[in-house]
């Protein structure tokens, strides 16, 4: 009985091992975008200017990938620039740097939420501007940006959290 346990404990760990993705440091570029659906409502104002949509959806078969809040910081350190801009640039890189992990890109995201400190025009106008840089196809995703007193750590300006989604 023992071996027949053995056996079938090492045919699982077997299946399972080689069930993984092992190619998960090379990104690909974005297959799903072509099922990605944005709409603007014409009874609704054009937000593209604004970098987002007022919604986005998925017509193909596949699984979510929803990404904890990505905060500004800088390396494994974690360093938080005193910079506004620069919090929202390693914000976005850090948000990239888990999709690219799932061989997914910017164009696989369908919604995402923005949380700043002390929210002003002026930081919405960098966000916009950040957000229009690594949206070059400006088919932006659905977004949700939430003024907050703060977050979760001293010096952190901004976290942005995400839901994308893989094509089966």
């Amino acid at each position: 009985m023992k071996s027949l346990v053995l056996n079938l404990s090492t045919l699982c760990v077997g299946f399972l091992a080689f069930s993984q993705n092992t190619n998960h440091h090379k990104p690909k570029k974005a297959t799903n975008l072509a099922a990605v659906v944005h709409k603007n409502p014409k009874g609704l104002f054009d937000p593209a200017p604004f970098a987002f949509s007022h919604a986005t959806t998925n017509e193909v078969e596949g699984k979510y990938v929803f990404i904890s809040g990505q905060s500004g910081g800088e390396g494994l350190e974690h360093h938080l620039s005193k910079d506004f801009r620069t919090q929202v640039k390693f914000s976005l890189k850090n948000l990239e740097t888990v999709l690219a992990d799932y061989q997914l890109g910017v164009n696989d995201v369908l919604k995402i939420t923005v949380l700043i400190v002390d929210h002003d025009q002026e930081k919405l106008k960098i966000w916009t501007e950040e957000m229009q840089k690594i949206w070059k196809n400006k088919k932006f995703p659905a977004s949700t940006l939430i003024p907050v007193p703060r977050l979760a750590l001293d010096d952190m300006m901004i976290e942005v959290d995400a839901v994308a989604f893989i094509k089966k």
